[in-house]
């Protein structure tokens, strides 16, 4: 008699149970931690350390994904569990679950239908086959709760391969940025598994998964080059301390620690090792961010374009080696009377032998050669009370000599050339403010990236060279400071990710990814644009797309995963009293309908100071964001819109997109954009007087 075929919610639950029940053992199996003194012991113990750590990981959710592949030449499908480790049958050594970095995962993300043959990369070659069933499975403390069949073969599959996906688009967010490893669409997946030795420029647009993109492929190469690179030779520069806070949690959930995640001020002040102090940028969102009537012209003058350039940085270079070359004193030296070491051997060190050192380093290699001359030269004396006198005069003329060198240090050498004739090859205006900082012993945010290439000149890269680097929201981020990175590295080996639409900092970023590509050779770099959105429902990325055009970007519209929700609100209002109120039952609805994470959206500092304190008044709790804030707390948040870049909130208000606060100008409509596209599931717009232009 046949058994009765079991339901796939009934299939998986048994192979659920019976995982489950492998990773106890397994885990029963390694035995306690030891705490002795036994070298070996504490060797083995921290590789028992590492593998209850993967099991750990395993516990709750061990896999999201089965795909059935029949490789040619076999006669049946074999089911392929798809988690973020994998794990190996204790007994039999088989897989039960395949690590999604491993190259026979790569056919779960790029296969997307059909019945057509398919094919992965093996160590060995390429390995074809078909697939015969691909399934997403939702499996949250240890429960299985979806079973969704994205494809069947020989079924009619009709738009079932975007279910699951819309499923975890529609879930609700925290104040955290999550992996994606259930839901990476093959062309995120072609980026992630990308090669190494090339610097990946990405153009995603405002939801397009861009930074978890760029997280996950940290994790791949790590994965799939971990002879040849180290976590702790990684990292991730992101624009400031709140983002940081938001992305931490992915690298952990994929398995991943040690790689650094710093923002690039904080990464180069401790290159200087703290020898320069930042100058406040408090006052940026201020000045940048003002209405457009109280902001600054920007010009490729303005500071932090003009000191982000290339061409700024080919005159650094140029001043850097004049000073190298005038750098050695054309003199000889005299030891003692009569004892002399020529200024043309001098010369000949420094330039010729030691030529490949940076100049600090061949400073300190030519004090030791010179001291080891001298040493041969006592050694010919025979009287060890003349040997002894002429040892103490020649050191202390050594020392005399090599204080004839100039100072070698980032922030003296800058100092001195801004306080020189050179710099008046510069804008006056720039000269002035910049050399008004140095003397205090402060650097302009502009000014880091010159002063780590100096220090890299003068000390080379020292011990912090990088395998490679992911440069997030990098529109913002200055040709200068990617040559500067890129000179800390054997080869490039890149992620460099942003948006031009939300390129907020026009004042020190890029307004053309060509800025960028520029500096590597064609073969050095490949360009992918991510169009596709999935963070906002169709009717608010339709929406927020009404404002590229106005961003004078040249960029086509953001594609929208199905996901339909409500129409976007527009809503004009009288008064603050009005304003007040529909903020009040904004925050009162979407809390009510489950809403996580809520945001006011207020176009300047000052103006969302002033809407937390009428919430305040009003008894809404809600957290404020500021400059150098250190956390993002999620909850109820009132943001400025410069500040809300990079975090995505479920229900959001625009307090006020009236044609003051955001004019027909290629900034402002970046930064409504930017406010815009914050929005998962609501998005409301209040206005007084008249709604902007740009939408």
């Amino acid at each position: 008699m046949n058994q009765p075929q079991l339901s796939p919610h009934d299939e998986e639950q048994t192979r659920l149970t019976n995982t489950f029940r492998e990773i106890s053992d397994q885990l029963a199996s390694i035995g306690p931690a030891y705490y002795g003194d036994d070298f070996v012991e504490q060797l083995l113990d921290e590789k028992r350390r590492e593998a209850r750590q993967r099991l750990e990981l395993l516990g709750s959710e061990p896999y999201f994904g089965r795909l059935d592949f029949q490789e040619n030449g076999h006669t049946a499908p074999s089911p392929l569990y798809i988690g973020k480790r994998g794990l190996d049958h204790k007994l039999t050594n088989k897989p039960l679950i395949i690590d999604w970095r491993a190259p026979i995962a790569s056919m779960f993300y790029s296969f997307t239908g059909g019945d057509a043959p398919i094919s992965y990369d093996a160590p060995d070659g390429t390995i074809e086959g078909e697939v015969y069933l691909k399934r997403n499975l939702s499996i949250r403390d240890k429960k299985l709760e979806r079973v969704v069949d994205s494809y069947v073969r020989g079924g009619d599959n009709i738009n079932i391969s975007d279910e699951f996906l819309l499923y975890r688009l529609g879930e609700k967010k925290d104040n955290r940025l999550r992996d994606i490893v259930s839901t990476i669409q093959a062309e995120q997946d072609r980026i992630i598994r990308a090669p190494r030795n090339q610097a990946l420029i990405i153009q995603g647009a405002a939801g397009s998964g861009k930074t978890t993109v760029a997280l996950h492929r940290l994790a791949f190469l790590l994965y799939q080059y971990q002879q040849q690179i180290r976590a702790d030779r990684m990292i991730i520069f992101a624009p400031n301390a709140m983002f940081l806070d938001y992305i931490s949690g992915v690298l952990p959930e994929l398995g991943v620690g040690d790689v650094r995640q710093t923002t690039f001020a904080d990464w180069a002040l401790d290159v200087l090792e703290d020898s320069v102090k930042l100058a406040s940028s408090a006052t940026e969102g201020n000045r940048w961010f003002a209405l457009a009537k109280h902001r600054p012209e920007l010009n490729e003058d303005t500071p932090g374009r003009f000191k982000g350039s290339l061409v700024y940085k080919k005159w650094l270079e140029q001043q850097l080696r004049q000073f190298e070359d005038n750098f050695l004193p054309n003199l000889p030296f005299e030891a003692w009377d009569g004892c002399k070491l020529s200024s043309e051997m001098i010369r000949e060190w420094f330039e010729v032998e030691y030529h490949h050192y940076p100049l600090a380093k061949r400073r300190e290699r030519l004090a030791g050669r010179i001291n080891r001359w001298l040493e041969m030269q006592l050694a010919d004396i025979g009287d060890p009370k003349v040997r002894k006198e002429k040892s103490k005069i020649s050191k202390q003329r050594l020392r005399t000599f090599m204080k004839k060198f100039p100072e070698v240090t980032a922030l003296g050498f800058y100092r001195n050339l801004f306080d020189s004739s050179a710099a008046d090859e510069l804008p006056k205006h720039i000269v002035e403010s910049t050399l008004k900082q140095l003397k205090k012993g402060f650097a302009l945010p502009e000014d880091l990236a010159p002063l780590v290439w100096s220090h890299h000149t003068f000390f080379g890269p020292e011990n912090r060279r990088f395998d490679h680097v992911v440069v997030d929201e990098a529109q913002d981020v200055s040709p200068f400071q990617i040559a500067l990175l890129h000179a800390y590295m054997k080869e490039p080996s890149f992620t460099i990710l942003g948006d031009l639409a939300q390129g907020i900092h026009a004042y020190r970023g890029v307004h053309r990814w060509e800025e960028m590509s520029a500096m590597f050779a064609d073969d050095q770099y490949g360009y992918h644009a991510l169009q596709l959105s999935y963070r906002s429902t169709l009717e608010i990325i339709e929406f927020a797309n009404r404002i590229i055009p106005h961003t004078n970007t040249g960029l086509p519209a953001a594609e929208p995963v199905f996901r339909s929700g409500e129409p976007v609100e527009l809503v004009p209002i009288k008064d603050e009293d009005e304003q007040l109120a529909h903020m009040r039952s904004f925050i009162e609805l979407n809390s009510a309908r489950g809403m996580n994470t809520i945001a006011i959206i207020g176009r300047t500092d000052e103006e969302c100071l002033h809407l937390h304190s009428l919430l305040a008044r009003d008894g809404v709790v809600a957290n404020l964001i500021a400059e150098d804030q250190l956390q993002y707390h999620g909850g109820v948040t009132v943001v400025p819109v410069h500040l809300a870049k990079g975090l995505e909130f479920d229900a959001v208000l625009i307090s006020d997109a009236n044609n003051s606060n955001y004019g027909d100008n290629v900034m402002d409509a970046k930064l409504l954009y930017v406010a815009c596209t914050r929005a998962l599931h609501r998005l409301t717009l209040l206005y007084r007087g008249t709604l902007t232009a740009v939408v």
